[in-house]
């Protein structure tokens, strides 16, 4: 009688579809990203000359949603073939990879809250590094025209953190005409005009400072940041936990999973 009770014993369709169609979703999005990131690097000529990837010196952006595409498209493809085909090594392989990142996620979170004098060091270098390759890369000009637009803000830590950049640079071997000057991002936008004046940064650090708060954000985009999050603790906090929740259900499933298979496999065995 103590081995009977395991011939009755069935893989749950329910556990086993929920996690199939749990997956897909996430499999299909690694594809939407993959291909995101491929066509993105198709136009900048990327898939033709690697070496451009180590050539740029600041964060290519089609970068991290190539990562973000690959990371997704395996953990997707390795519970959907587990569940269907009810492979304990997948299913393993995708439940420890969850785990994985979730706690990854959960130190990251809790270093980040005790070291914050660390952080804010390693992302102001970051930002100065991107500052420096701002024209080298169209993905990264974009990426840092929206966040100065969006926070209003200017540089790292202020608008002089410009002459990082070698278009922008007021030393006198510079012959750009950017010299002294800042993307137009940097500018305190006019409502009456249309359309965007791309040349409003140009040679406004030539003037004294007490100017420039007429014409362009002087705030870091560091100090921006650090001012909108807690405005926006709430949003921030909500994401954090929604993401936490949708893992654990992922983990749950999987583990559910493992253990009907591993139960009919024992009663199998007598």
């Amino acid at each position: 009688m103590h081995y009977y009770r395991y011939s009755n014993a069935e893989v749950s369709c329910w556990y086993k579809y929920l996690l199939f169609s749990y997956n897909i979703v996430f499999w299909l999005a690694g594809v939407a990203f993959l291909a995101a990131g491929l066509w993105a690097w198709s136009e900048k000529g990327v898939l033709s000359d690697l070496t451009k990837v180590t050539g740029l010196h600041g964060l290519d952006p089609v970068v991290l949603v190539l990562v973000v595409g690959i990371v997704m498209f395996t953990l997707g493809f390795a519970g959907c073939v587990g569940a269907l085909r009810e492979n304990i090594c997948l299913l393993k392989f995708f439940c420890g990879a969850i785990v994985f990142i979730f706690l990854l996620e959960l130190a990251v979170a809790v270093l980040a809250f005790l070291f914050q004098d660390w952080v804010r060091d390693r992302v102001k270098e970051f930002f100065e590094n991107n500052i420096k390759s701002y024209r080298d890369d169209i993905d990264l000009q974009n990426l840092i025209d929206s966040l100065q637009k969006i926070n209003h803000c200017c540089g790292a830590q202020g608008p002089d953190d410009w002459d990082l950049n070698i278009y922008f640079n007021c030393s006198s071997e510079s012959k750009s005409r950017e010299k002294c000057g800042v993307p137009f991002s940097c500018c305190i936008p006019d409502p009456a005009q249309k359309v965007v004046n791309t040349q409003c940064g140009y040679d406004v650090r030539k003037k004294s400072k007490s100017q420039w708060d007429d014409q362009i954000f002087i705030k870091g985009c560091i100090l921006a940041l650090e001012a909108w999050l807690p405005r926006n603790i709430y949003i921030v906090a909500g994401v954090f936990i929604a993401i936490s929740l949708l893992q654990i259900f992922g983990i749950f499933l999987a583990r559910t999973l493992i253990s009907d298979i591993e139960a009919v496999k024992a009663g199998n065995a007598f």
